[in-house]
């Protein structure tokens, strides 16, 4: 089930893209502005809306870490701004000075792609801000691009109808013709990888003129190659499909369409979930926010609609989810009250309560402190108690922290991290341990590291920061 939660209406002309980062969620349109929200309420930020491009704007994206917004336009830029500020971190020229129709990050927000209208592509160094390559496709207009969860390569998309997978040489890998029949028009990866024995996989979904939103199974070989096959081919819009977003677990897949409609898809067993019939005008955008079961879907009717995913779930279940956004640090007598009848331990609420015991205090119990102050005189529950608050404590992992925020080994909030050889951040003592007893393989993908040196991600250590400031 579906529910729509509610319906942004500030733009002056189509919306054109939309886009989540852990806690922002960002739009952009016909009218030269992007707009920028708060995932948690969607109240508009005071710096919003941004002006800086000299016409429509198309495409807009946020880096992993939620530091940077980059967004493009038909006035030949890329245009990266702060989301701390709505500042202008730098302007991105495309090579000749052609309209750029689409741009992306990769996750390791190492490296930067926009598509231009005559067929080119520029890739940029994304921290210096610095040209490194050009590529093209003669005679098309590329209008899709999506990095690969490794951002080892990166795919792309035209009017031609062609998908093509490139590396970050600017090498073609392979390409697809004839994809889609009247041109492509959006393509995505899929955030997971599957690795096994000579053979790591990435899913990609693509969508076109054709009324088509295709599955794509994109192998690449240890000794070298790749091999892309189609996997499912689905029709449940009877437009042309113009936008198509993958959900953070790659379970389900979304896509809007000129026939007015939103399609959720299960994405593994390509069966459709969902139609939702709320925009007057052509779907041009959609996407699934990375923290939350919602969904976002842009038009031309110049609205953003907002859509939650029931999970089905009972009233306590969903108040329990909601408590554990919070940092344990960050909870009130009341959800500890109720963590404790969840738990089985009912019996102790009276006395928590007395005793005022928030989420702080909870942690800071100890043996002596529940003997003599507290005078819980059974030893049995005393044990208990202690086992699931070291439990909470070890249990790092909440949904109130960014998942970009959390060391892949670890799965806790990152205090040092550091950028491996495979374009991953991991805490660098995991990682190092990793290293030292896994015989030098990915923890993402399983295949063999091509060097061991790490690079610190001030980039990611500085947002963390940030993040813990206001949490």
């Amino acid at each position: 089930m579906t529910t729509l939660i509610c319906t942004l209406q500030d733009h002056r002309d189509d919306v054109n893209w939309c886009a989540f980062s852990g806690n922002l969620f960002a739009t952009c349109s016909g009218d030269k502005t992007l707009r920028v929200y708060k995932s948690r309420d969607f109240s508009e930020l005071p710096f919003s809306p941004l002006y800086g491009h000299g016409y429509g704007v198309h495409c807009c994206c946020f880096s992993t870490c939620g530091q940077f917004l980059a967004s493009c336009s038909t006035d030949a830029t890329t245009v990266v701004w702060s989301t701390d500020t709505g500042e202008i971190e730098a302007v991105l020229e495309h090579p000749g000075r052609s309209p750029v129709r689409i741009c992306a990050l990769s996750p390791d927000s190492a490296h930067l792609v926009s598509g231009a209208s005559d067929g080119s592509l520029a890739l940029w160094d994304f921290p210096s801000k610095q040209l490194l390559r050009t590529g093209a496709v003669n005679d098309t207009t590329m209008v899709a691009c999506s990095f690969s969860p490794c951002s080892q390569v990166f795919m792309t998309g035209s009017t031609y109808g062609d998908l093509r997978l490139w590396d970050l040489d600017m090498n073609q890998l392979h390409a697809e013709k004839n994809a889609h029949d009247l041109g492509v028009t959006c393509c995505t990866f899929a955030p997971s990888i599957l690795s096994g024995g000579q053979v790591v996989q990435f899913c990609l979904a693509s969508c076109g003129q054709d009324s088509q939103l295709k599955i794509w199974a994109i192998n690449k070989f240890t000794p070298g190659g790749y091999k892309m096959q189609l996997l499912h081919t689905l029709t449940g819009q009877a437009a042309p499909v113009l936008s198509c977003s993958f959900s953070s677990d790659g379970q389900l897949l979304v896509s809007g369409s000129v026939d007015k409609t939103v399609a959720v898809y299960d994405a593994k067993n390509a069966v459709l979930l969902y139609t939702l019939k709320q925009h007057e005008r052509y779907v041009t955008a959609c996407c699934f926010s990375p923290t939350s079961p919602l969904i976002a879907t842009g038009s031309m009717d110049k609205t953003v609609n907002i859509w939650r995913l029931d999970d089905g779930c009972s009233d306590r279940e969903r108040s329990s989810a909601s408590r554990f956004k919070l940092l344990v640090s960050d909870w009130s007598e009341g959800d500890v009250s109720a963590w404790l009848a969840e738990e089985g331990l009912g019996g102790l609420v009276d006395t928590f309560r007395a005793n005022n015991i928030d989420g702080t205090e909870l942690l800071s119990l100890t043996k002596e402190t529940l003997a003599s102050e507290m005078h819980i005189e059974s030893v049995g529950q005393r044990s208990k108690l202690l086992r699931k608050v070291e439990q909470l404590k070890s249990d790092s992992v909440c949904s109130g922290i960014p998942d970009e925020f959390l060391c892949p080994i670890t799965r806790e909030l990152m205090r040092e991290p550091v950028i491996a050889a495979d374009g991953y951040s991991y805490e660098r003592e995991a990682i190092d341990g990793w290293i030292n007893t896994k015989n030098r393989s990915s923890p993402m993908t399983n295949l063999p590291l091509l060097t061991t040196l790490l690079t610190p991600n001030h980039t990611l250590k500085m947002a963390i920061g940030r993040w813990k400031t206001s949490h």
